[in-house]
């Protein structure tokens, strides 16, 4: 995926970046920087795209107030 790719199908579904970022549970910079193309975008990404597409097919969507970001790890000491 290219980062024109990735615009155009944020833009598809009405999404700003910073929504897009809280439904993939990354930061609002994180895409920008996607978009930018200062940062590469995962393989992965495609897939997670693809089970966003299917939740709004289905009727659903971003859930907002609710974070799907995974807790970083504290450094051992």
């Amino acid at each position: 995926m290219e980062r024109d790719d990735l615009k155009a199908w944020r833009r598809q579904f009405g999404l700003s970046q910073a929504q897009l970022a809280q439904g993939l549970g990354v930061s609002p910079m994180t895409v920008a920087r996607w978009e930018w193309g200062t940062r590469r975008i995962p393989p992965f990404l495609h897939l997670a795209l693809k089970a966003l597409e299917f939740d709004f097919e289905e009727g659903g969507g971003i859930e907002y107030g609710s974070s799907n970001r995974v807790p970083r790890m504290q450094a051992a000491e």
